[in-house]
């Protein structure tokens, strides 16, 4: 029987040495493409065959995914060690090559949005078949788009701008180091090594932990305050400013094809439960112990009167894999592909990027995973959420590597939807009192997925009006602070030292507005779950299917066709239903 092994991934099928000959004769390839697909611009008109306009497409999707895979290995090959300067050397570099390459390419881009009239478009969009909803976004757009110059310049700026501040944003938090005391044992540790302490059974621990780690980020406050002003800067003078488009964060809604109506229905009816979530942490207080949770206490297991477990990663990935293989063995198979490639690095080190994730270079290679592991409870479920994003890849393995990408909130379903699947599977096989307790870690994972980030969402919006004002770091803070407080109403104390806790979220720097897709992605699994709950094995197909689609289809069209309306305020309460009823299953339990 296979057995899984924490280490590093395998990258060596992406590219030659990054050193060696042959690696710059891969670069070259990729330049003389780029160049070949300039003499097109010639053959564009409003008469171009629909042969000859899907045979540009498929140069285009070949450029794409030879670029993507050598830029793709730069950007794993840096997240295994942001403190390489030659993995940084390289990053730069290959980032570089794709402001080039896509500088190059932009002609074509722009004729398609505002070149041809509407009457040719239409007729090559009829003719396009899986591309025609990428066509179509692409023209709905076209407002936004500026001049193949100014476009050229932006490009070139975004290297050494936004995208050079995010760079130095990682390589500075990266590498901080937490020196601390816990049980008399002086330890210094990463940023994941001391995030296993705010899972703590020790109330002393987590505070001590949590403490740590935002005295570093406020230690460091004015240098991080400046690089998120600017981000913030960049991000409304190129989008409103430049582009016209209607407010910070209509530039993310329209990158992720969904109506601003829908996100602020998500918005208004996430605020509007808070109550929900905090009806649990008043649960949890006591289940614990206490008379009131502290900020500090907010992840604290349930089981705190007893030794918290530690999991095996071979064992950890065997459940995952179960649980895959109970609901769908061809899902099941989709995962095991990520581990088998050895596509995943699991194991910790200096330098090494926090957190998790899963990266699709293209669609005819396995994703690579990374990942963080610690052998805690969460860390079964961080596996399972991160390659559900695997999956969902798989599942769309068929498609152009232009439409196989799902916008974000479709992008967060797969992922949410496995962890559901991983519960499910162990929750059949454990006491009431375990099951207590991992209802309750699954509460405190919905609160992370769902309100939090719905409320990092109504943070970025009063934050990126206040710095557009001019405003100063602890005027930040204090407003993160305000957002704490109603988020959390009169169930949790919160202390001032969480008031630049806003710092230390990465998705503020790297991608604004990214967080609500979180709350999207959570609550459609829920309702998808309770679908599957109900019709079985019957749900399944479906299910792919939605999966299958990537990003071919506009959000509320493909999920529409499964009965599913997600301009609508019930949907969306749908999902808080669900929630409000575990917690009143923890409550019997309890």
């Amino acid at each position: 029987m296979t057995k899984y092994e924490l280490g590093r991934w395998n990258l060596k099928g992406l590219v030659a040495n990054p050193k060696s000959p042959a690696f710059e004769r891969q670069i070259k390839i990729v330049e003389k493409k780029s160049k070949a697909f300039a003499k097109i611009k010639s053959k564009l008109n409003n008469k171009i065959s629909s042969k000859k306009f899907l045979g540009i497409l498929h140069e285009l999707e070949e450029l794409d995914e030879k670029l993507s895979i050598i830029g793709g290995y730069a950007s794993l090959v840096y997240s295994s060690d942001t403190q390489s300067d030659e993995a940084t050397s390289l990053l730069t570099r290959m980032t570089k090559l794709g402001s080039e390459i896509s500088n190059q390419t932009l002609f074509f881009d722009l004729w398609w949005k505002k070149g041809i009239n509407e009457k040719n478009a239409n007729r090559l969009i009829k003719d396009s078949g899986e591309l025609s909803g990428y066509l179509k976004y692409k023209r709905l757009v076209a407002k936004y788009s500026l001049s193949e110059p100014e476009e050229r310049i932006i490009n070139t700026l975004d290297v050494t701008g936004s995208t050079a501040l995010v760079k130095i944003y990682d390589k500075i938090t990266n590498a901080f180091e937490y020196v601390v005391k816990i049980d008399g044992k002086k330890q210094k540790l990463t940023r994941e090594e001391l995030s296993t302490y705010v899972r703590s059974t020790k109330p002393k621990a987590r505070e001590i932990a949590y403490k740590e780690l935002l005295t570093k980020y406020s230690q460091n406050k004015g240098v991080l305050g400046e690089i998120y002003q600017n981000v913030v800067l960049n991000w409304k003078d190129e989008g409103v400013d430049i582009r016209g488009f209607e407010s910070p964060i209509s530039i993310r809604n329209i990158a992720n094809d969904l109506d601003g109506k829908t996100v602020n229905t998500l918005l208004s009816v996430c605020k509007k439960n808070a109550p929900i979530f905090q009806k649990f942490f008043l649960l949890k207080a006591k289940m614990l112990g206490l008379k009131k949770l502290r900020r500090y206490d907010l992840y604290a297991p349930a089981a705190s009167k007893t030794k918290e477990k530690n999991y095996q990663y071979d064992k950890s990935v065997k459940r995952v894999l179960a649980s895959f293989e109970k609901f769908s063995p061809k899902l099941s198979a989709y995962a095991k592909e990520v581990f088998v490639k050895r596509h995943v690095d699991s194991s910790i080190r200096p330098g090494k990027r926090d957190g998790a994730f899963c990266s699709t270079l293209s669609p005819k290679i396995t994703p690579f995973v990374l990942l963080n592991f610690t052998g805690k409870s969460k860390d079964l479920f961080t596996i399972a959420h991160e390659i559900g994003h695997a999956i969902h890849s798989k599942a769309a393995s068929d498609k152009s590597i232009l439409v196989s990408d799902a916008p974000l909130p479709l992008a967060e379903t797969a992922s949410t939807f496995s962890e559901l699947l991983l519960y499910d599977y162990l929750s059949d096989k454990i006491s009431d009192n375990e099951k207590k307790i991992m209802l309750s870690e699954k509460i405190d994972d919905l609160y992370a997925t769902i309100m939090r980030q719905a409320f990092f969402t109504l943070f970025e919006i009063d934050v990126h009006k206040q710095i557009a004002q001019s405003t100063t770091v602890d005027k930040i803070s204090k407003t993160y602070l305000n957002n704490l407080k109603e988020e959390f109403g009169n169930s949790i104390t919160i202390s001032d030292d969480f008031a630049v806790e806003w710092s230390y979220i990465p998705h503020f720097f790297h991608t604004p507005f990214y967080c609500y897709a979180y709350s999207f992605g959570n609550l459609l699994a829920l309702s998808l779950f309770q679908r599957y709950k109900k019709e079985g094995d019957d749900f399944v197909p479906s299910y792919i299917s939605i999966l299958a689609a990537g990003g071919s289809k506009k959000p509320e069209l493909l999920l529409d066709e499964y009965g599913i309306d997600i301009s609508s305020s019930r949907f969306w309460q749908d999902g808080f239903d669900y929630v409000s009823e575990q917690v009143k299953q923890i409550s019997v339990l309890s």
